[in-house]
C-alpha cells in the first residue's frame, strides 16, 4: 500500500506522520487489496482538518473530519472510515447474493448558472448496479461513470423520491 501524507497550511512532525501511517496500516486487516492511501492534514485558524482517501480495487472510499486538535481529527476520521469500510464490506457480499435493478430516468438535473467548484474523475468501467452500489457507499447524490458494456459516459442520480435516475447519452 502506498501511503502518502500531506499537510496544508501547516509543518508536519515526525509524529504526525507516524500516528497517519500507524492508524491507516490497521485497515489492510479489513481489506487487503488497498493500493493507495492519501491523508490530508490542513488548519485553518482553529479548526484542524483530516481528510483520507483510500483507493481500493480503483475505487475511491473517503472521509474527513474537522475538531479542535488533530490527533483528535485523525482518530474521528479513521472511525468514520472503518464505518464505511464496513459498509463497503457488506454491500460487496449483498451484492453478489441479490443483484439490484435501478430504475431508468431520462429526467435531467438543470446546472447551476456558475462552475463554483471543479474536480478531475478518475473514472472506471462498472455496470450500473455497481455505480449504485459506489454511490451509497461514498453517501452521494449523484455518480459519474463509465457504463462497462457501452463504454459511454452515464450519470446516476437519486430522485426526490429515493430512487435512481440513469442519465446516458443518445447514440
Amino acid at each position: 500500500m502506498n501511503i502518502i501524507i500531506m499537510g496544508r497550511h501547516m509543518e508536519l512532525t515526525d509524529n504526525l506522520k507516524k500516528y497517519g501511517e500507524e492508524k491507516i496500516k490497521k485497515f489492510t486487516k479489513y481489506l487487503g487489496n488497498i493500493t493507495e492511501a492519501v491523508i490530508t492534514l490542513s488548519v485553518e485558524k482553529y479548526r484542524h482538518r483530516a481528510e483520507v482517501l483510500l483507493k481500493v480495487n480503483g475505487v475511491p472510499i473517503q472521509a474527513e473530519s474537522i475538531t479542535g486538535e488533530m490527533y483528535s481529527s485523525i482518530d474521528e476520521v479513521m472511525e468514520k472510515l472503518e464505518r464505511q469500510v464496513k459498509k463497503y464490506k457488506e454491500k460487496i457480499v449483498s451484492h453478489r447474493k441479490a443483484e439490484e435493478k435501478v430504475t431508468v430516468s431520462s429526467e435531467l438535473v438543470e446546472p447551476k448558472p456558475a462552475v463554483i467548484k471543479k474536480r478531475a474523475l478518475d473514472i472506471k468501467p462498472m455496470n450500473p448496479e455497481e455505480a449504485a452500489m459506489q454511490m451509497e457507499l461514498l453517501d452521494k447524490n449523484f455518480f459519474v461513470f463509465t457504463n462497462a458494456s457501452s463504454g459511454d459516459v452515464n450519470v446516476l442520480y437519486r430522485m426526490k423520491d429515493g430512487n435512481l435516475g440513469l442519465i446516458e447519452p443518445v447514440k
